[in-house]
């Protein structure tokens, strides 16, 4: 695997970013790696989101992705999107249209890399599944998969103090930052609202929920299986699994394997 940190040029935010790349490499020699060989063209690509106090790196540093990847073919690109909540802030960056929109024409302009549905996934942890919920839902011509970890789904209003992790003060500043406080429900910010109007589309991407039982996102990951699992005939192919564990990296760095198999890439994924 050829591992890559590119710095390049965002219009959309108007600023320097960054991104963690890997990328497939059929190196037969590579001791402890059993690289997948057989893939030619353009790769399927992985579009892995972090979590609220991580950045781009952070998914590369705690855990072994890049090792299990290699046995699939797969591309991974890593990037940074702030405290944004993958959302278009009312007072900051437009990450939602930086993540969903920018960064993959970028990526697909620097590396081999599909375009197709079917060879597309995006997941995350805590925020970044949160966002990979988000933006998938909204988009679902553009993903086959989606992976969420340890996060429920947005409603589209205020946050509020969830899980006591950043103090009260700290939460009225990001909903401030993120959306000016409105109520944005029943818009793109919602994902309840666009997963039941997308519902009845042709080819919607398979969606896999993992949390841990003792996860202080327990209760919002419970309301979103909730709703998924009353949706008549499983639009979404939606699996949940709930595994001892908390919110931590031990915990995605276990349960991230469980997605890849979800994925079945030798039977799902076609290169060009």
């Amino acid at each position: 695997m050829a591992f890559m940190h590119v710095e390049f040029f965002s219009e959309t935010l108007h600023m320097a970013v960054g991104a963690e790349v890997v990328l497939p490499q059929a190196a037969k020699v590579e001791i402890g790696i059993d690289a997948k060989e057989n893939r030619t063209g353009k790769h399927p690509v992985l579009w892995l989101l972090h979590g609220a106090t991580d950045d781009q790196t952070t998914w590369s540093r705690r855990t072994s992705i890049e090792r299990y990847a290699s046995t699939m073919g797969l591309a991974i690109v890593m990037p940074s999107a702030h405290l944004s909540s993958y959302s278009n802030m009312a007072h900051g960056g437009s990450f939602y249209d930086y993540i969903a929109e920018e960064l993959p024409a970028i990526m697909r302009d620097f590396f081999p890399l599909s375009d197709k549905r079917e060879d597309n996934f995006i997941a995350g942890n805590s925020m970044g599944g949160f966002g990979s919920l988000k933006i998938g839902v909204n988009h679902p011509d553009r993903y086959g998969a989606i992976g969420c970890f340890s996060a429920g789904a947005s409603t589209g209003k205020p946050m509020g103090n969830r899980g006591g992790l950043f103090d009260e003060e700290s939460y009225r500043m990001r909903d401030k930052m993120l959306h000016d406080g409105k109520d944005l429900s029943s818009t793109c910010e919602d994902t309840y609202f666009m997963a039941e109007k997308n519902k009845n589309l042709p080819n919607l991407p398979r969606i896999f929920h993992s949390c841990g039982a003792d996860d202080f996102l327990i209760g919002e990951a419970h309301r979103a299986r909730d709703f998924f699992q009353s949706m008549e005939g499983n639009p979404y192919h939606y699996v949940y699994e709930e595994h001892p564990g908390v919110h931590s990296w031990d915990y995605w760095d276990e349960h991230i394997m469980d997605f890849l198999r979800f994925l079945n890439l030798e039977s799902v994924v076609q290169c060009n």
